[in-house]
């Protein structure tokens, strides 16, 4: 029987053969949007389909959906994948972020053709490493999904672009060093196998736990801007063309994230127990250092980038707290951040296509001028200071209740392990005023402010496929917010067998 799951591979490959034939920019367009729309059916089917084989599956499955093709016999390699509650949605995010971010770059020039090629190669790398269930053909998508960025932000970016684009290819492929060594020892110190399913169920040996969890975190933790690995995030958002800034931000940086979950942690448990306190520093002063540094930017994309930093430092946060709710507040974080961020730079570009200016000083009064982009740019904004009724609020409170929750994960190692996660997490939730204080001042200047520039009053208001775009985002965002049990519903009994065996093992 056919695997839904290789739909996500081979709906993009589709999409790259066809791009390879078209003849016009009609044409491009027409194959680009109807290989994202494709996507999109796929992902909420996906959702369907899950759904009917978790009520059938025995309890405590941590996988389904599963499949597995050998691939190369002598090291082991299988083309394996299945998912959990945690990869679905992120699959549903990536093809949420793809589709609007196909109709946000409606009106690319130049090299329309070449710049959806790449566009569509990056999605293939995420798509195949959300499905991936073996160690090698997660890596080898990973690294699909961070070459196609070079040449989007290096021939299609804006600004200081070549020194963006170099930083951060240099800087990811460094973290990408990181895994390769780490992926490596877990295959000969677990049993030679490259299988996560089998990896947790051998047990990676517990001498070389240590050194493998810091080259597994500092790897997928520079692609999730932990600090101080997160001087190439802001740099790269801000030269990178309007999608893949969505695409960046919303999608990519996730990977960072949902790799530390999936391999840092869950196949090194007891290195987490030990090691993790380092990290909840690190991800702590990103948290905070990020939303501070937006606070004094004047670049809407730098403001934009740096509170990425900030609401991605929450995602590493939460999952070294090592407890259900918590973890379920990161994968939230996730979903929100990836939507908010994606409707930011979707707005960001478009202001910057009409007035050729990012500076904050040198804009106000759009409101005015357009009030279609302004609404949106307010939703953005209150979604991203936590307001409820939007996504950030509940990912934030699931997140800060989790870090508050009695645990003895880091007992062993700090003496009161929960006095040192609360001093913490009170530090961090004052990344919830100081976000407050940018997101405010930005609107009240941007929007509301006098107008600065007279031939601003010229300017246009969005275009079809603007709204479009933007009012995708828009609506995800206000469900998710006002219907959170709807993730709930997909999350629902993944994470119960993940902490049970990362409790198990820890000690």
């Amino acid at each position: 029987m056919f695997n839904i799951l290789f739909l996500f591979v081979i709906i993009p490959v589709l999409t790259l053969g066809a791009l390879f034939l078209t003849r016009n920019v009609k044409q491009v367009r027409a194959v680009a949007a109807t290989g994202a729309s494709l996507l999109l059916i796929a992902a909420l089917y996906l959702c369907h389909e899950y759904l009917g084989a978790r009520a059938v599956a025995p309890e405590g499955t941590l996988m389904l959906l599963t499949d597995s093709y050998m691939w190369y016999e002598p090291l082991n390699i299988h083309l394996a994948v299945g998912v959990d509650g945690i990869s679905v949605l992120m699959i549903l995010l990536s093809a949420i972020i793809v589709f609007t971010g196909t109709f946000a770059s409606w009106k690319m020039e130049p090299l329309t053709k070449e710049y959806f090629l790449w566009f569509t190669l990056l999605s293939i790398g995420v798509f195949g490493f959300f499905i991936s269930i073996d160690l090698f053909t997660m890596f080898m998508f990973y690294e699909v999904a961070l070459i196609p960025m070079y040449l989007l932000i290096g021939v299609w970016g804006s600004g200081n672009k070549n020194y963006s684009a170099m930083k951060l290819t240099l800087m990811l492929m460094g973290g990408s060093a990181f895994l390769l060594i780490s992926i490596l020892g877990i295959y000969y110190h677990s049993g030679e196998t490259m299988n996560l399913i089998e990896i947790a169920r051998n047990g990676v040996a517990l001498e070389w736990q240590n050194a493998l969890f810091v080259c597994a975190f500092v790897g997928f933790g520079v692609l999730g801007a932990m600090f101080p690995f997160h001087t190439w995030s802001p740099d790269g958002h801000a030269s990178a063309p309007t999608a893949v800034s969505m695409l960046h931000a919303g999608v990519l940086m996730k990977l960072g994230g949902y790799g530390c979950f999936r391999i840092a942690i869950f196949l090194m448990p007891h290195a987490a127990h030990q090691l993790g306190w380092i990290f909840m520093i690190l991800t702590g002063i990103s948290v905070v250092y990020g939303a501070f540094a937006a606070c004094v930017k004047t670049d809407l994309k730098y403001i934009n980038a740096y509170s990425s930093v900030s609401h991605c430092g929450l995602v590493l946060f939460a999952i070294l707290m090592m407890n259900q709710t918590a973890m379920s507040g990161a994968v939230m974080q996730m979903l929100s951040h990836g939507l908010m961020t994606a409707l930011f730079f979707a707005l960001i570009g478009m202001i910057y296509g009409r007035t050729h200016t990012r500076d904050v000083r040198e804009m106000g009064g759009l409101m005015q001028i357009m009030p279609f982009l302004s609404v949106g740019y307010i939703i953005a904004g209150l979604a991203s200071l936590g307001l409820p009724g939007l996504s950030g609020f509940v990912a934030e409170m699931t997140i800060f209740l989790g870090s508050f929750e009695n645990t003895t994960v880091y007992n062993a190692v700090l003496g009161d392990g929960n006095l040192f996660r609360h001093a913490f997490a009170i530090v961090t939730t004052t990344s919830i005023v100081i976000t407050a204080v940018y997101i405010l001042r930005v609107v009240g200047k941007l929007l509301f402010g006098p107008v600065q520039n007279e031939h601003h009053r010229q300017l246009d208001d969005a275009h079809w496929y603007e709204r479009f775009s933007t009012v995708s985002l828009m609506l995800a965002i206000a469900v998710l917010g006002c219907f959170p049990d709807l993730a709930n519903l997909v999350l629902r009994d993944s994470f119960g067998p993940i902490v049970e065996h990362i409790m198990t093992f820890a000690q």
